[in-house]
């Protein structure tokens, strides 16, 4: 990020001239970016209007919008200052202030931006729950109590109030108001899957384990891709002696995260319990090569070592943790067995006395009432001080306390209440509030989105075809999760526009590289200049399918960005959902009137939004008439009948491509919704059930919500 104000300079120059011209465009463009999560990409777009047009407030706004989702905070604050100084009256510039402020701990600033743009807008809902979220956050629980009163005053019937609220109550220790705000809010909104990991966190610390195993159950099946349900519930599964569940939900983490050091650390743990003790050191292998200063991870690969007979390697990880800790006496008793069995008697005798010696010194200073290191033994007496089985058995990631190396590791209690309002502090809607959703339009790209959980590949033999030519500098890939770019990419993607730029000044007729041209216009949102190309690949070659399939993605993208624009006003769109959003796509503001409420503008956009749509649509014509067998045309198809509200038109070209590919998840997935939603139920569930055993898992949640009701 450090470099992205001198990026324009360095490698957009060809940029530079239009885009001091036209900064209305490059907005646009910016704009387009942002709605899109390209976040470095929509930066250098706003850099340019900055640039030119310094006296603007709202490129510095969208800049800090970006810049929160980098969670460049401090960057974020500045740009909002700066929109702040040019128009003080932009009530989502104190918004995003706050946030800025708040996610950087200066909670006072932040109730100071809250209370400033709700002095614009009264009831904001958000803005009032990020407001008593500071002041939790800031410790001042009378103040979170009065902006809690306001906010269920204005807002009466969202969920969220009260799990906020029962955080708060959590934070204070008032166990059973926490209880009761959790349940009223789980009772308003029972598909919310935080408002159960949440109250499952509440009945562990009150011992109740089977409910808190039934919470957590009932938040994967709402969220199967969230891991630290699955820690929760492995944690919950031990303490209740079921050794083999535990293992289960490790097993699952890592298989989502293979690098997931909380799983790792446990797994092993269980491992070593069960006498699977060479794949044991494998998860400590993987702790260790991950946190080499991780010294319970090599006290405990020692054990294992020493069990499994590699005794030089025992001594070996020994070392690393006596030289951290010089006065761990397991670790010189360990280590004592370890060269007596490599027939190192001298130093398996001198590890021994050390010890012992140790040990004799520290029963004096105890003696003298001499404070003596809590790692120096490996049994603290706990039970003693009063802690309970579960702490026994478990500590906190942070604590580095040598002795409790053989404790399961649970989440930092700050962290953990960090996690409790990050959620509503900041963070994406779709990420946060559970809805259905269908699966996305495919494209054809060069990058894709990693899924940990959905792990699909995509094929079609003229994609392949082409990849095998080599005509352009990337292999093009289908995907429907689409991966934002990073500030290198960027910057390759702006020189390769200049590069066939200056390639088709000297064969203008190369429909090739029109098309090579375009993907990078599209991959960098410059959605106009990308359909220019397009028409100019099929104006050369009327056949060339992928220029038709392509052209269509990008027209839609155009089209649902209006269209998000003309739905929402600037505020509905900010606080969309009742979550904060970063998916920025407007510049109005309240009080604005709405284009279209008159009745003969509403039917000339109605009109060209129908035209608009039968463009798009004849572009899968096109490919399905030259390209019969290419399904993901038959998908888009049917997704963009859907966003029409034309479930059974959208069901026919699902079914086409499901004939073509029987295998093909994501169209079961979405059939099955459309189903839903003419409300045939038996149908719908069929197709999810499929959808789910081809590997979109999160199908079964949505098949549990149908089955429950």
């Amino acid at each position: 990020m450090k470099r992205l104000l001198i990026l324009l300079l360095i490698n957009i120059c060809s940029f530079s001239l239009w885009a001091q011209i036209n900064t209305d465009r490059v907005m646009s463009i910016g704009r387009n970016a942002l709605y899109f999560e390209d976040y470095v990409l929509s930066i250098q777009y706003f850099n340019q209007v900055i640039k030119a047009k310094p006296w603007l407030a709202e490129p510095y706004f969208y800049r800090a919008v970006a810049k929160i989702s980098l969670d460049d905070y401090k960057g974020a604050e500045d740009d909002c200052t700066a929109c702040l100084e040019r128009n003080p009256f932009l009530a989502q510039a104190y918004y995003a202030r706050g946030i800025a402020r708040q996610s950087q701990e200066n909670y006072d600033g932040a109730i100071a931006d809250y209370t400033k743009g709700l002095e614009f807008r009264m009831e904001d809902r958000q803005m009032m729950i990020n407001k008593a979220v500071a002041y939790i956050q800031k410790g001042d629980f009378d103040g979170a109590e009065k902006a809690f009163e306001e906010l269920m005053n204005a807002h009466p019937r969202y969920s969220m109030n009260y799990l906020s609220r029962g955080a708060m109550y959590l934070e204070k220790g008032d166990t059973l108001k926490a209880l009761a705000d959790y349940n009223k809010a789980i009772e308003m909104d029972p598909y919310y899957a935080p408002a159960y990991g949440n109250r499952a966190i509440l009945h562990y610390q009150m011992h109740s384990l089977d409910s808190a195993l039934v919470d957590l159950n009932e938040a994967i099946h709402l969220n199967p891709r969230e891991s630290g349900y699955f820690i929760n519930r492995g944690l919950v599964r031990y303490q209740q002696n079921n050794l083999r569940g535990a293992m289960a939900d490790y097993d699952q983490v890592v298989s989502m995260d293979r690098d997931n050091l909380i799983a790792r650390f446990n797994r092993g743990l269980l491992r070593f319990q069960v006498g699977d003790n060479n794949r044991a050191i494998e998860d400590f292998d993987v702790v260790i090569n991950l946190e080499p200063d991780n010294y319970m991870a090599y006290y405990n690969r020692a054990l294992l070592r020493y069990e499994t007979g590699d005794y030089r390697g025992a001594v070996a990880d020994y070392d690393v943790v006596l030289n951290e800790y010089p006065n761990f006496l397991p670790g010189y008793y360990s280590r004592a067995e370890a060269k007596k069995k490599m027939n190192d008697l001298a130093g398996a005798d001198k590890d021994f006395w050390t010890a012992y010696n140790k040990e004799q010194q520290m029963k004096k200073d105890r003696a003298a009432g001499k404070s003596t290191s809590s790692s120096d033994l490996a049994d603290n007496d706990d039970n003693k001080n009063g802690k309970d089985k579960q702490e026994e058995n478990t500590r906190e990631q942070s604590d580095k306390n040598i002795s409790k190396f053989n404790r399961l590791v649970v989440y930092d209690k700050e962290e953990e209440r960090r996690s409790k309002y990050q959620s509503e502090v900041r963070g994406r809607v779709q990420d946060n509030n559970v809805h259905v959703d269908i699966e996305p339009q495919f494209i054809l790209t060069y990058y894709e989105k990693p899924d940990p959980v959905k792990k699909l590949v995509y094929y079609d033999k003229i994609v392949e075809s082409y990849n095998s030519k080599m005509l352009l500098k990337r292999k093009l890939i289908l995907t429907n999760q689409e991966a934002a770019l990073t500030e290198d990419q960027v910057n390759a993607h702006f020189e390769s526009i200049n590069e066939y730029s200056a390639r088709l000044d000297k064969k203008p007729n190369d429909a090739d590289l029109y098309f090579g041209r375009a993907i990078d216009y599209m991959l960098v949102q410059d959605f106009d200049e990308a359909i220019k190309d397009f028409d100019r690949v099929i104006d050369i070659n009327p056949e060339f399918v992928m220029a038709y399939f392509n052209r269509a993605v990008v027209r839609y993208k155009k089209l649902e960005y209006a269209s998000s624009q003309e739905e929402q006003t600037y505020a509905e769109e900010f606080i969309s959902g009742g979550n904060m959003t970063m998916n920025l796509a407007t510049g109005k503001t309240s009080g604005v009137k709405k284009m279209g409420n008159d009745p003969v503008t509403a039917k000339l956009k109605d009109s060209k939004k129908s035209y608009e749509y039968e463009m798009v649509t004849r572009d899968y014509d096109m490919v399905i008439k030259y390209a019969p067998n290419f399904v993901y045309a038959y998908f888009n198809r049917a997704n963009l009948r859907c966003a029409q509200r034309d479930y059974r038109a959208a069901i026919v070209d699902y079914t086409e491509a499901i004939y073509r590919d029987p295998e093909f998840a994501d169209a079961y997935f979405n059939r099955g919704l459309a189903y839903l939603s003419l409300g045939d139920a038996r149908n719908g569930i069929a197709d999810l059930s499929k959808a789910g055993e081809l590997g979109i898992f999160n199908a079964y949640s949505i098949i549990k919500r149908m089955t429950s009701r």
